[in-house]
């Protein structure tokens, strides 16, 4: 099963410089073993304000339990907090397979929000969803759709590329979605850790 987690760090005042050093590069270490032990499947670092420490990951793991461990096992733990969202099997998914990002191009998280009105006939919503398959499969080929997963209840997570914001807004835009949907875009940049940055 996969994980995304939004890793916060909050270094206490007065840890010296050294021990940082220290525990970053131990957290380096521990990150490329997970890779390698295929946990860590990736990382990024989301828009920060002023003194923020985060990242979001996507792990692998047979259960919460298990994922537990590994996020307990990264040095970095001591002084973090760890928000985990379940990822489940999205019918649309274009699958795990990793690739590069073009050049000049860039990552976007994007979580679909669905809110539908009460009293919308079945059909209504099963033709909506049905509608989201061929452009999914499209946007897939192209490049731009990388990973999308089902969240709690009708909700949706997706990993997209694209050469720019405005690019990413026109692809999202194109798609059917009805109007009960919302969606909420967070562009991403490349972490020093990232499994599929390092395999390059």
């Amino acid at each position: 099963m996969e994980y995304l987690v939004t890793m916060t760090t909050r270094v206490p005042q007065g840890t010296s410089e050294a021990a940082l050093d220290d525990v970053r590069t131990r957290e380096g270490a521990r990150s490329r073993e997970l890779a390698a032990e295929g946990h860590l499947l990736r990382l990024w670092r989301p828009p920060l304000q002023p003194g923020e420490w985060r990242t979001l990951g996507l792990f692998a793991a047979d259960d919460a339990v298990k994922l537990e461990e590994t996020l307990a096992s990264m040095p970095l733990r001591i002084w973090r907090t760890d928000e985990v969202t379940p990822l489940l099997p999205h019918p649309n998914d274009p699958g795990p397979a990793p690739s590069m990002t073009p050049e000049g191009w860039g990552e976007y998280l994007t979580t679909f929000r669905i809110s539908v009105p009460e009293g919308t006939p079945a059909k209504t919503v099963d033709d909506a969803e049905g509608a989201e398959a061929a452009p999914a499969r499209e946007m897939a080929q192209h490049g731009n759709l990388v990973r999308l997963w089902k969240l709690d209840g009708p909700n949706a997570l997706g990993l997209w590329r694209a050469g720019s914001t405005a690019e990413m807004q026109a692809a999202l835009d194109s798609l059917p979605l009805p109007v009960w949907m919302t969606v909420e875009t967070t562009p991403l940049s490349t972490h020093p850790s990232d499994p599929l940055s390092r395999a390059g």
